[in-house]
């Protein structure tokens, strides 16, 4: 009996043991957690980083670690390819810290998540409007810009992949006999994209839409333009060749 009664004591003794342990917190302070997150990221441990640094902003001891603790977190989901987390990330840490020395470098890498989600013209044109937006804001806020270049070539991208998707639609309204449609769209196209190089491939299929549409006069007069403007684009040959039936009696 005894021999149980220790026995029970003991059990009861260990298990409170372990209770008290378990009840124990392990708390870093937030500089050794910073410290962790930036380990993790330099071995592309992208996740652990973002929960090491999600605990030094929620512990909040220094404004200082904090604010670096939001860049890190956005930094790490673009590392990781989470472009919409990190687009959400760049543009929540510039909100909070408008004249950081660092904002331009965010607006950036913001413009850079978005344009990473693009994908082909037939999809969701989203990202890169969203895009656009953004690098052409780093365009006008930074005009000596580190990043300057780089963010002109990829907006000049995205303005080429815009006039894409509008062409797109455009040939569509066109096969679909869409007519007056297809002469909305590509005259839109015209005003809003003047500089870009597929201007030669506007007036052409704008020229056609007009033909199509009984317009005669009006498909001359741009295809006319486009053989005159670009007489080495690729639609030249088949621009002649309209005219040509139009001119014939």
């Amino acid at each position: 009996m005894q021999t149980t009664v220790k026995l029970l004591a003991t059990i009861i003794l260990v298990t409170l043991l372990f209770q008290g342990c378990s009840s124990v917190p392990v708390n870093k302070p937030a500089e050794q957690l910073y410290s962790d997150g930036e380990q993790f990221f330099k071995d592309k441990k992208y996740q652990d980083a973002i929960a090491q640094w999600k605990k030094v902003k929620e512990a909040y001891k220094s404004a200082e670690l904090s604010t670096k603790a939001e860049l890190g977190i956005a930094n790490a989901y673009f590392m990781n390819e989470d472009y919409i987390e990190a687009a959400a990330g760049y543009e929540d840490f510039r909100k909070l810290h408008p004249k950081h020395p660092q904002s331009d470098f965010a607006l950036y890498r913001q413009g850079l998540s978005f344009y990473k989600q693009i994908h082909g013209i037939d999809t969701d044109q989203t990202p890169v409007k969203n895009a656009q937006t953004v690098l052409a804001s780093y365009l006008t806020l930074y005009p000596n810009g580190e990043h300057f270049a780089e963010v002109q070539e990829k907006n000049r991208d995205c303005r080429d992949k815009q006039l894409q998707y509008e062409i797109y639609v455009g040939r569509f309204y066109l096969k679909t006999d869409a007519y007056k449609a297809a002469i909305a769209r590509f005259e839109t196209s015209l005003k809003m994209f003047p500089d870009t190089a597929r201007r030669d491939e506007v007036l052409y299929y704008l020229g056609k839409a007009y033909m199509e549409d009984g317009q005669k006069a009006k498909a001359q007069e741009l295809l006319g333009q486009l053989t005159r403007e670009y007489p080495g684009s690729v639609h030249c040959a088949d621009a002649n060749k309209i005219l040509n039936s139009l001119n014939k009696p």
